[in-house]
């Protein structure tokens, strides 16, 4: 079981490089991710391929975080 959730940790540390290297830039310097910060509190939305690959980031990233609690659990 330790072994399938680590293969499982390491495809999804992969997906995740991958997704977040295939993001576009929203913007340089510190404005701009204020700006993009106010953007989403006031219901702005993502477009097209820029959205979906935010969920995507949030959703790996959130699997990620959980296989590795379960794997410290585990290796105790």
């Amino acid at each position: 079981m330790i072994t399938g959730l680590m293969i499982l940790e390491g495809i999804l540390s992969i997906a995740l490089i991958a997704v977040v290297v295939l993001q576009s830039g929203k913007s340089a310097g510190l404005s701009g991710s204020i700006a993009g910060g106010a953007e989403s509190i006031f219901g702005g939305k993502g477009k097209g391929l820029d959205g979906i690959l935010a969920k995507a980031t949030i959703i790996l990233a959130t699997l990620f975080g959980i296989v590795t609690l379960i794997l410290v659990k585990l290796m105790q």
